[in-house]
């Protein structure tokens, strides 16, 4: 696992990937299919990986938060980031903090959540997680205008934040005032697309962000990364055709649900055995699983010309 800060430059060059998290048919997690999952992510040249709301880090026990974070610095190679996530809530987070002070990541994400919550108690909530891990947190901004602009940008010039996950979701990505203000308080340099490949191209084109972070780039890690090149070199012919191969398998998960579907879809796809999902998430209806496995599969083939 790569321990150094994440700068810039390391969010141009790398996807951030959003994937599952394995486990084996009683419930438990997989060392040996998170293992196969990452390899095979590291094989198609990604090297930033997110463990958040695909991971269900939402519903992670206490009691697996240290041994899964083992699991995952020691299954990346050493030029692969790894971000965990805490949270939502601040005992669960504080409690997780003090486990993370004792790993070399670089950062890890706070999840959002909306309930029980308001933007000055929040903000506190930041700033006692980077004090009690000794690390800079990862902004997940989900709910349009969860955070005022003006205090995310206070967080982000104390020091506090490394990166910002932006992913509130519109009907036309071009048209965004919160991400146009928040560009007014934290250099797009450190702020990614966080919705996956649909909106990236609009983000990255007029937004100016710096990546973007993909869960169906889990099915075709090298097609997300050759996005991400296509748009660094600003080609966005090609990088147009590239992300209307994404859209089959992104429409499910929209239609159905996102983490539910990718779950699946990493499955079906034969890239890694993620096994049950975890609870207080369903799996999928039967009549479900055979589109998605058919879009998962058109994708990987894809992925691998």
């Amino acid at each position: 696992m790569r321990t150094s800060p994440m700068l810039p430059e390391d969010l141009r060059t790398s996807v951030i990937a959003v994937p599952p998290l394995a486990r084996d048919a009683q419930g438990e997690i997989s060392s040996q299919e998170n293992r196969r999952l990452i390899s095979y992510l590291e094989a198609g040249g990604v090297r930033s990986l997110l463990y958040g709301g695909n991971a269900v880090f939402y519903h992670l026990r206490p009691s697996e938060f240290a041994s899964t974070l083992e699991l995952l610095a020691q299954a990346t190679g050493p030029q692969t980031f790894v971000v965990p996530s805490v949270g939502p809530s601040y005992g669960l987070m504080l409690d997780q903090a003090d486990i993370l002070r004792d790993f070399d990541f670089p950062t890890a994400m706070l999840l959002p959540q909306k309930e029980i919550v308001d933007p000055q108690g929040i903000a506190r909530g930041i700033t006692d997680l980077v004090a009690r891990s000794n690390k800079p947190a990862v902004l997940y901004l989900k709910h349009d205008r969860w955070l005022p602009v003006d205090l995310v940008g206070k967080l982000y010039r104390d020091g506090l934040i490394s990166w910002i996950k932006y992913a509130v979701v519109r009907d036309r990505p071009d048209i965004d005032l919160y991400l146009s203000e928040l560009l007014e308080e934290v250099p797009a340099e450190r702020i990614v697309s966080g919705i996956g490949e649909q909106p990236a191209i609009v983000h990255r084109k007029l937004f100016g962000l710096a990546g973007f972070t993909t869960g169906c780039g889990c099915v075709a890690p090298r097609l997300s990364m050759r996005l991400l090149a296509a748009m660094n070199d600003q080609d966005w012919d090609q990088s147009e055709s590239i992300r209307i191969e994404f859209e089959p398998l992104e429409s499910l998960r929209n239609a159905i649900h996102p983490i539910r579907v990718l779950h699946e879809a990493v499955a079906q796809a034969d890239i890694a055995k993620t096994g049950p999902i975890q609870p207080m998430l369903a799996p999928l209806e039967p009549h479900q699983r055979t589109p998605v496995a058919q879009a998962a599969v058109a994708l990987r083939h894809q992925d691998e010309r």
